[in-house]
């Protein structure tokens, strides 16, 4: 896909109608949602590799991976599907392409797809809602590895101890997610290197142990086998189609930067390290239970390690949200909120670590989550898919400048601030999605194929389908 990415057209318009906001070196980000001028563009495609490739060093990517042989494939079959399932970080690629086009985020760049006012709904459910959960559901992640690490020094995790840690690990995540994008660049390599250097003792003892002959002890066959590969394979693919928001750590790259170059650099930093990650996960899940990774992965582990390990999934899942909570930011101020980004990061934070805490100490509250993230797979295929038909229809040109404006005389107004094609093809494709979804519930069309989850690519396929029939003329009419 990425060899058929178009590059931005030149565009004859002055960046001045949007003044340059300057920080200091080293200093807190001082844009938000505001066009990016070229005099303030700079970098190469490659620095995206280190980005993506540090926030899926993870033990989220571990647990996935083991959960595949959880659910009755075998080795081989587990690995395939992997493979498959990440191959959707072509589309988090493509995305991405749009930064540079724009010099915008995507939280802004989605008013072409939306209109104004549609894409505050959008960045509402999709966008900030959507990240909160997530940021939430991972910063509990690393609390439960950051209590062992506790433990291990001799103290008690009591609840003032956890709300803490919860607390420390937040704020260490928010401070990376104010200081913005210059910081996130620079951090993620050294994050990076230090990330592979810890998953690499740990795929010295997975390697070690696994059994490379597993296979169930009944394995499945038929119509079974085929309804959990495509699950796991949903699974795997649901990772890199919640990343709706690449042009965020793209944007700042200069209008020449060739597309192919900034999809393949997202793409290839994300696919690399996930892919790697999860086989680990069904490998280690051949040789102990996966059931409960973070302890069964300690009795492999050398115990000197142990330490380090636990580290590393507290950096890596601090490196993930980082990312989630800038994008949660913006996406906050794209609803229409008319406060400064350092402000939105810490308002997301903030109710992020709501919500873990209660989640962790109070209810079940994070399994409801949990669950509704699982009914989620039905909205970010679809707005994935609409985002991605729009670069390619409109060749990826796209007036940064006019999309700033937010008045009834934007050219991205549309219809009463909605841009009907892309609102329809978004509500078909949910809905499509929602008839063949089998998750929390059975959707009629999965019922009648006996369970088999076809929400993923009947989702994407209907969205797709209604943006080029509906929405030529309106994608035209707005690329510059």
């Amino acid at each position: 896909m990425a060899s058929t990415i178009p590059d931005p057209l030149p565009r004859p318009e002055s960046d001045r109608a949007t003044p340059p906001v300057t920080a200091r070196p080293g200093g807190v980000e001082a844009h938000g949602i505001d066009h990016i001028p070229d005099t303030e563009r700079h970098g190469h495609p490659r620095e995206l590799f280190s980005v993506w490739a540090a926030a899926n060093v993870n033990y989220l990517s571990l647990v996935i991976g083991g959960a595949l042989i959880l659910m009755g494939l075998t080795l081989g079959q587990a690995l395939a599907v992997i493979v498959v399932g990440n191959l959707f970080w072509l589309l988090t690629g493509l995305l991405a392409t749009s930064g540079p086009a724009a010099g915008a985020p995507s939280e802004v760049i989605t008013r072409a797809l939306y209109g104004v006012l549609g894409n505050r709904v959008n960045n509402a459910i999709g966008g900030w809602l959507v990240s909160v959960c997530y940021f939430a559901l991972n910063l509990a992640a690393a609390a439960t590895a950051a209590f062992a690490l506790v433990e291990r020094t001799g103290l008690t995790a009591t609840t003032p101890v956890k709300v803490v840690v919860i607390v420390a690990i937040a704020a260490l995540t928010l401070a990376i997610s104010v200081y913005g994008h210059g910081l996130i660049i620079k951090l993620y390599l050294p994050l990076t290197l230090a990330l592979a250097g810890a998953f690499a003792v740990v795929a010295l003892a997975v390697l070690r142990h696994a059994d490379y002959s597993y296979a169930p002890a009944e394995p499945l066959t038929g119509m079974d086998l085929w309804t959990v590969l495509i699950a796991g394979t949903t699974l795997i693919a649901s990772g890199p189609l919640s990343y709706t928001t690449s042009a965020d750590f793209s944007r700042y790259l200069p209008r020449t930067a060739p597309a192919k170059a900034v999809a393949g650099w997202t793409a290839l930093g994300a696919f690399v390290p996930s892919v790697v990650v999860c086989s680990l996960g069904a490998l280690a899940a051949t040789a102990v239970d996966m059931t409960d990774p973070q302890s069964a992965l300690q009795e492999i582990l050398p115990g000197w390690f142990v330490p380090v390990f636990l580290i590393a999934l507290v950096l890596g899942t601090v490196s993930l949200n980082a990312l989630t909570a800038y994008s949660a930011g913006l996406a906050l101020q794209a609803v229409g909120f008319r406060v400064r980004r350092t402000v939105s990061v810490l308002f997301d934070g903030a109710a992020a670590v709501a919500l873990t805490l209660y989640g962790l100490l109070v209810s079940s509250f994070l399994d409801t989550i949990s669950n509704a993230l699982q009914v989620i797979v039905v909205l970010i295929g679809p707005l994935m898919t609409v985002y991605a038909t729009d670069i390619l229809l409109r060749r990826n040109r796209y007036d940064g400048v006019a999309l700033t404006d937010e008045t009834p005389g934007s050219p991205f107004w549309f219809t009463g601030g909605v841009n009907v094609p892309g609102a329809t093809a978004l509500l078909g494709g949910v809905a499509a999605a929602a008839l063949c979804v089998n998750t929390l519930y059975t959707g009629p069309v999965a019922g009648a194929l006996g369970g088999m989850d076809l929400s993923l690519p009947a989702g994407m396929a209907v969205s797709a389908v209604l943006y080029v029939s509906l929405g030529r003329r309106a994608v035209a009419a707005t690329a510059r």
